[in-house]
């Protein structure tokens, strides 16, 4: 068997396609417009019905809720958030602590609310083991390690060799931090079951009605015009298709693969008894997971970015992304040199200029928006979404500041990105860096972290 590419994702070929919702019938009015179907847009709409159960909200989506990074994700459900350090250096450690215990109990609150939803989303929390495959690796691991616990992160653990390859046996690794924080989960089950949630409030979803510009208290589409006091952008990676927003955020591309299912012999071979969330500490990241049918979900970065912020078609990738996700899932795993692949797809994700994730409302406008998550959105587009009704809440007066609007990342402004063509060599020359780097780390034998990657980073803002 060939190797399915695109389709949108493998969790979709695995679950089926969504039934189709109707799009916009024509001009209406709403209290709450959310723009953008995925998970950011979703729990938003959750969270405010819950709370203003009288509140008429309408979510337009411009394929079907799903279509984006949230049906295409690695299903990491963890507690890293995008721009923690800068949040310190602007508002001060305790400030960012407080936001990094917010994403620690974000984990907890998702998987109980699929619970309390009856969202059977496949979700094991496993938490999440990060491994070094190198000494320049284990250098940046261990303080990495340091600096979580420094940000209050007191139950993680610390793992040598040995300790490592008794939760999972990937070859070459010298070293792991493990924290409880992190669950592995289906994307699209999540996603399926947070629609259905939402409707079942009494949330209005329309389908196939693609926002072409939003202004205050208006959302355009080609069927009509919602008008709202509020109106509330959730578009993460697909951003820059909107009018006014090309350099907003960067679609990031991320691309993955899933192996045939493994067999029992290939298991105990690996190990991973525990389906931690896996990933490394390459300058070129790799995540993965053990899936609830056996099989391994592994992704990188692939060809980082396609000019002019363009998305992919429907998730395909392209064969050479395939063949280097292979070649990483064997470095990993010798063992699997022979393991089909059954599925490969990507999406895109958004990345702001400084690379710090946001939620904002602009009480002059009734304009809002959160994202920018840079891979991190499984998790922290539901602390968004809480932080978003919490906002909302306290521009019309039914309640005032809460610990969440307090958080650093709310309000927080960012310049937009370098027009073309010097974004696109930006990126690509980034990703080259990164690249090199790892190779010439993988094979040197000193802990210092290639000059290179220091200076890619310090170029790219991150």
């Amino acid at each position: 068997m060939s190797t399915v590419n695109g389709g949108i994702s493998f969790w979709y070929a695995q679950d089926g396609a969504p039934a189709p919702r109707e799009p916009l019938p024509g001009d209406t009015s709403a209290d709450v417009c959310i723009v953008g179907g995925g998970y950011t847009g979703l729990w938003t709409a959750y969270y405010l019905k819950k709370a203003v159960p009288f509140l008429n909200i309408t979510v337009l989506e411009a394929k079907f809720c799903g279509y984006g990074a949230s049906g295409r994700n690695g299903g990491w459900l963890y507690n890293g958030i995008a721009g923690r350090d800068r949040y310190a250096a602007l508002h001060g450690h305790e400030a960012a602590v407080r936001l990094q215990q917010a994403m620690n109990a974000t984990v907890t609150e998702v998987v109980d609310v699929c619970e309390q939803e009856k969202i059977d989303a496949d979700v094991h929390r496993g938490g999440v083991l990060e491994v070094a495959l190198s000494p320049a690796q284990l250098a940046r691991l261990k303080e990495f390690h340091a600096a979580e616990i420094a940000y209050g992160e007191t139950d993680r653990e610390l793992y040598g060799a040995r300790e490592t390859s008794a939760r999972v046996r990937v070859t070459g690794a010298v070293g792991s931090s493990w924290t409880p924080h992190g669950a592995r989960l289906h994307p699209v089950k999540l996603v399926k079951g947070l629609a259905a949630a939402v409707e079942a409030l009494g949330v209005t979803i329309h389908e196939s009605t693609p926002v072409t510009e939003i202004r205050p208290k208006h959302a355009v589409t080609p069927y009509g015009t919602v008008r709202a006091p509020y109106v509330l952008r959730c578009t993460e990676g697909f951003t820059a298709s909107l009018a006014g927003q090309r350099r907003t955020w960067l679609p990031m591309n991320s691309s993955m693969i899933a192996t045939e299912p493994l067999t029992d012999a290939q298991w105990e071979s690996i190990g991973w008894a525990g389906r931690e969330t896996l990933g490394d500490m390459a300058h070129a990241y790799m995540y993965a997971q053990r899936t609830a049918d056996g099989r391994i979900a592994l992704g990188g970065r692939g060809v980082p970015y396609r000019f002019g912020s363009k998305t992919d078609n429907d998730g395909r990738t392209q064969p050479q992304t395939i063949e280097a996700l292979r070649e990483l899932l064997v470095r990993f795993f010798p063992q699997l040199a022979g393991v089909r692949v059954d599925h490969a797809w990507s999406g895109v994700l958004g990345v702001p200029r400084d690379w710090c994730a946001t939620v904002t409302l602009d009480r002059s406008t009734g304009l809002g928006w959160a994202g920018g998550y840079v891979g991190s959105g499984v998790a922290t587009a539901n602390l968004a979404a809480r932080t978003l009704r919490d906002l909302v809440q306290q521009d019309s007066g039914q309640s005032g500041t809460t610990e969440l609007t307090a958080l650093p990342w709310v309000n927080h402004k960012v310049r937009k990105w370098e027009p073309e063509p010097l974004r696109w060599l930006g990126v690509q020359t980034m990703y080259a860096a990164f690249r090199g780097a790892d190779r010439r780390e993988a094979t040197g034998h000193t802990a210092t972290t290639d000059r290179v990657a220091i200076l890619a980073n310090r170029l790219s803002g991150r």
